[in-house]
């Protein structure tokens, strides 16, 4: 039998609109989300609803960076000479370049 999964609370928290169209993210709501100053956000609008998203701080491939395979230079012409030296040189490869 499967189980419904508890949501979280709905917490509304009021902040006003300036005439230049800002608004001040309430101090609990910074603080227990963990937003700081310099980070990015992302409004969602769902029909007359708009999501606020917390963007992320990380690039989740960030650390794959650079790791590729030792020796091969990067780019194109690195993948094309690593080709040509792995299975060896075949007129296809005049194709390539």
């Amino acid at each position: 039998m499967a189980t419904a999964s508890k949501s979280a609370p709905t917490q509304r928290i009021r902040a006003k609109v300036t005439s230049k169209g800002q608004v001040t993210i309430p101090v609990e709501l910074r603080k227990s989300l963990g937003i700081k100053a310099g980070d990015h956000l992302i409004f969602e609008r769902k029909g007359q609803e708009v999501h606020l998203i917390g963007e992320p701080k990380e690039n989740v491939f960030e650390k794959w960076r650079g790791i590729g395979i030792p020796g091969m230079e990067p780019g194109q012409e690195g993948a094309i000479a690593f080709m040509r030296e792995l299975r060896g040189y075949d007129n296809f490869d005049d194709n390539l370049d």
